[in-house]
């Protein structure tokens, strides 16, 4: 019985990928919450870091599915920490970059001309910033790229327009014309200034209830509409579908609101 327990504790841990799902969302958090602070926009930290716009806003919104191996991803992160004032080295961390290490072994039997442990470790050392230095000058490339492109093309986005549906004390329903690449999706950043309790709906499906802490950043998205409430709505900011953040409702006080996509005709 006792092996059992202990293979279902086992079984119950959390995978490498998960780890760094979840810290990600931390720190992109901060990054995200420090540049608010600062006033800079993302085009600004690409001229600033020399990484591309889609990188630093997978960092921000914790995508992984966007950065590159994690390895790689940690040196993205402590760039774009030393650009916001963070220590970059210590900031980037606690990123979990995998589960392989250099095998320490004893090596008084071994002969002269062996390698020992420690030269293996600064050899691997020298290995993993020679990637990420390859890696930030390919990036930088890509960047000018994609940035010369952007330079010859005018993109020009819908505005956001909102209608009221329904609205009583503490629910109002707003509905929103989306660009035609989030026609069929919205999006929801909250941000704390103050402890809150939340819960957030999406589909019609739970996606997180609890409290939050102060400073805490998190984005949901949903294909048909969400929904959030908030305990002390005076100490939450929502922004949609990327756009400015504004405060939910009024300090102490409980609040609810729903946001629908709407399709173009």
């Amino acid at each position: 019985m006792m092996w059992l327990k202990r293979k279902n504790k086992r079984e119950l841990a959390p995978s490498p990928e998960q780890q760094r799902a979840e810290v990600l969302a931390e720190m992109g958090a901060q990054l995200w919450t420090r540049r608010l602070e600062k006033g800079l926009s993302l085009e600004e930290m690409v001229v600033v870091t020399k990484i591309s716009r889609r990188l630093l806003q997978a960092i921000e919104e914790g995508n992984l599915s966007e950065l590159p191996e994690p390895v790689y991803t940690q040196g993205l992160i402590r760039q774009y920490a030393d650009a916001l004032g963070f220590h970059g080295v210590q900031f980037s961390s606690s990123y979990p970059i995998g589960t392989n290490r250099v095998n320490f072994k004893p090596i008084w039997k071994t002969t002269s001309d062996q390698l020992r442990p420690v030269h293996l470790y600064i050899l691997y050392i020298f290995v993993i910033f020679g990637s990420i230095s390859g890696l930030s000058q390919f990036l930088n490339t890509a960047t000018l790229q994609a940035s010369n492109v952007q330079n010859n093309q005018k993109v020009q986005r819908a505005p956001v327009v909102g209608s009221q549906l329904a609205q009583n004390k503490n629910v109002q329903l707003q509905t929103f014309n989306q660009s035609s690449n989030d026609a069929q999706q919205v999006q929801i950043g909250v941000t704390l200034k103050e402890k809150s309790w939340i819960r957030v709906v999406a589909d019609g499906k739970i996606q997180y209830e609890g409290e939050l802490p102060e400073g805490t950043h998190r984005i949901w998205k949903a294909q048909a509409q969400l929904t959030v409430k908030a305990g002390n709505a005076g100490g939450v900011l929502v922004s949609v579908n990327k756009e400015e953040a504004k405060q939910l409702g009024e300090p102490g006080t409980a609040k609810e609101v729903t946001i629908a996509a709407a399709n173009r005709s």
